[in-house]
């Protein structure tokens, strides 16, 4: 896997990812906020498949 994601990309999905993770704790407590880590997975890795699907790269080439 090539990572296609850059710096601020990644760092915005683990954000993301652990504010609607959160939600399973705090808050609702619905099961739905589990949803949460996928953006923190693949912030974590750097991939993103539906990037790879559509072509996408935000990840600067050195």
């Amino acid at each position: 896997m090539i990572k296609n994601e850059g710096f601020i990309d990644r760092a915005l999905r683990v954000i993301v990812g652990l504010g609607i993770l959160s939600l399973a704790f705090i808050g609702p407590q619905t099961p739905w906020a589990y949803i949460g880590l996928v953006p923190l997975l693949t912030g974590l890795v750097g991939y993103c498949p539906l990037y790879s699907l559509f072509g996408i790269c935000t990840h600067k080439k050195a």
